[in-house]
């Protein structure tokens, strides 16, 4: 096993900022962009982010450390976020996530021990039996993967502009 709480607040902390510092002044035709129908703009992210950190991780962890395996997690409805139409700009979202993030953060090294803790199990509504670690291991992989979707939006928007220079963007070529 290679899960390191150190380790996980490391990148856990780091993410608000590097969406900061990345995102910050862009313009909208960049923030805008999306890979079709059905997915998700950098603002969308943001949001989806932020969302997350009000109802999914810490709640989930709190729900873990409590319940244990006896009661199944609430649902986390992961497109919650595309029903609230309040827009703020890109900075006030990742303000907002900044902070929130910051309190998900104190809150977890408050609440878990993790020379205790780290195996404790609980239920996930679709997954069953889950380990802490592997809760706080998605969370780590989830930032991972929201940064590499926006890295990806944006690089796709220039994938006609590019040329023949697209054999060499991996970016630009489709998983499969």
């Amino acid at each position: 096993m290679n899960f390191q709480m150190k380790e996980a607040i490391e990148v856990l902390e780091r993410t608000p900022q590097t969406l900061e510092y990345f995102l910050s002044g862009l313009s909208n035709s960049w923030l805008q962009t999306n890979e079709g129908e059905g997915t998700w703009n950098v603002f969308e992210v943001i949001k989806h982010l932020i969302e997350g950190e009000k109802t999914n991780w810490i709640p989930r962890v709190e729900f873990l450390l409590v319940e244990g395996e006896s009661r199944t997690f609430p649902p986390f409805d992961r497109f919650s976020h595309l029903n609230n139409q309040m827009e703020k700009s890109i900075e006030q979202s990742l303000h907002e996530f900044r902070i929130i993030r910051l309190q998900s953060i104190a809150r977890l090294k408050h609440l878990v021990n993790p020379d205790l803790h780290l195996e404790l199990t609980g239920s996930h509504p679709a997954l069953g039996v889950v380990k802490l670690r592997e809760l706080l291991s998605t969370w780590v992989v989830h930032d991972l993967t929201h940064i590499a979707q926006i890295v990806r939006v944006m690089a796709l928007r220039y994938q006609m502009d590019v040329g023949p220079w697209k054999e060499y963007l991996s970016i630009l070529k489709k998983v499969k």
